[in-house]
């Protein structure tokens, strides 16, 4: 049985399958803190599927925070020709690594 739902964590939406793991954008919260998702897109129990305008209702999906960290650096460049203008800026976004491991409904 291939279980899976799409979530909508911090204003993306990502593939939840259980004990997988995700890196989803910097949540607020401590390292080992349990996390619920309320925001079900789409829940397979591999049967079915239901499909929610926008969420399906009853359904969440539990998460351990496992680290945060950031990520490799973007280099961004810019550069106006004939006109002696050049910046380059480095950029790392923050993330957090969640665990999911129970999905409820």
């Amino acid at each position: 049985m291939d279980v899976y739902a799409i979530v909508d964590i911090a204003g993306r939406q990502f593939k939840a399958a259980p004990n997988s793991v995700l890196r989803v954008p910097k949540l607020d919260h401590e390292v080992g803190a349990q996390v619920t998702f309320e925001r079900v897109m789409l829940w397979s129990d591999g049967r079915s599927v239901e499909v929610g305008t926008p969420f399906v209702a009853g359904k969440t999906i539990q998460a351990d925070v496992v680290r945060h960290g950031k990520d490799r650096k973007i280099v961004v460049y810019k550069k106006k020709r004939r006109k002696k203008y050049r910046r380059r800026n480095g950029h790392r976004q923050l993330f957090t690594e969640i665990r999911l491991r129970d999905f409820a409904g």
